[in-house]
């Protein structure tokens, strides 16, 4: 009996360690070139929303394009709004993780951030999982859904 312990200690402890090994998988697959850019478009994006630079995100957003916040949900001109009067300030998006996928014409760009942020005049700071989408119009990536969903733990 002891010899059956010691060998399913054994053989749980090997895959333990087996699976821990490879937690991280995201990074260690080679990216192309448009992964890339997806990304690097990504963290553009932050900093443009961080400057309220409305005019770069009025062209950058897809004109169908839908963003969910916690307080609700609108379209490409009302979010070019908020972010102008400064109703959200987006200040500074600390990403801890990305990853894109890409599936034809669309990307779906995911990021792990704190985001600081002035909401109605009050900063806060809430950890998300950012979710984009991305289409492809001829050269260009636009985007196309912007959504946040806040994480229970940072």
């Amino acid at each position: 009996m002891k010899a059956i312990l010691t060998a399913l200690f054994f053989i749980i402890f090997t895959q333990l360690s087996s699976a821990q090994g490879n937690t991280d998988t995201a990074s260690s697959k080679k990216i192309s070139k448009a992964e890339q850019e997806l990304l690097d478009l990504s963290k553009l994006k932050w900093q443009w929303m961080s400057d309220k630079n409305v005019d770069k995100l009025g062209h950058f957003f897809h004109e169908k394009s839908v963003f969910v916040h916690m307080g609700g949900s609108w379209g490409k001109e009302q979010e070019v709004n908020v972010i102008k009067s400064g109703g959200i300030w987006y200040k500074k998006a600390d990403i801890q993780e990305a990853s894109v996928n890409i599936i034809g014409n669309t990307a779906i760009v995911l990021n792990k951030i704190t985001l600081l942020a002035v909401v109605g005049g009050n900063e806060v700071t809430n950890p998300f999982m950012v979710t984009e989408v991305y289409v492809k119009e001829g050269d260009e990536w636009k985007l196309g859904s912007l959504s946040f969903t806040k994480l229970l733990t940072p």
